[in-house]
């Protein structure tokens, strides 16, 4: 067990390409998995709700979050490169990505909220509880390589329009 987990603290350094395209893709996998509750509430009840005037069309969001889940999985390998650095880099590298899975779990848990019960309160509780994990990320993040804090900005911006999306779908309905 511990020659596995050693091989994947190395493998950041040793194996570079491999390793990035790694990050991004496991992001991408795990950030569809999102995608479970919104086809369940997509069709059926999210089409029934008023809209907000700034609610962009359907197909924008998945170019979207693609696009911020590979900026997420290049954070996330500029982090993963540091674990095996010496104190205190190493360490803080494992808790920035610890805290970084802690937030991707809330990310999920919004789509389950809003998407699969069908609930803008509790979407809006979520997605608020989504933004300051998303800020405790990026400084966690910034702690280890500022470029990887930077890659979540974009993240954070489109959270922000999402929570106020969701404000206003909780206001409407």
């Amino acid at each position: 067990m511990s020659s596995v987990r050693t091989r994947l603290r190395r493998l950041p350094r040793g194996r570079p390409w491999l390793s990035l395209a790694l990050a991004v893709l496991a992001v991408e996998v795990v950030g569809a998995a999102g995608a479970v509750f919104t086809a369940q509430g997509l069709a059926a009840w999210y089409g029934t709700l008023e809209r907000p005037a700034l609610a962009p069309p359907n197909w924008v969001f998945a170019p979207v979050w693609t696009t911020l889940f590979a900026l997420m999985g290049v954070a996330v390998w500029l982090v993963w490169r540091e674990v095996d650095a010496a104190a205190p880099t190493g360490r803080r590298a494992r808790l920035a990505l610890v805290v970084f899975a802690g937030h991707f779990a809330v990310n999920l848990a919004w789509s389950a909220a809003f998407f699969g019960l069908q609930s803008t309160g509790l979407g809006l509780a979520v997605i608020a509880l989504l933004w300051a994990l998303i800020v405790l990320t990026m400084w966690a993040f910034d702690r280890v390589d500022r470029r990887a804090a930077v890659l979540l900005v974009p993240y954070l911006l489109w959270v922000s329009f999402a929570a106020y999306l969701n404000y206003q779908f909780w206001v409407l309905n």
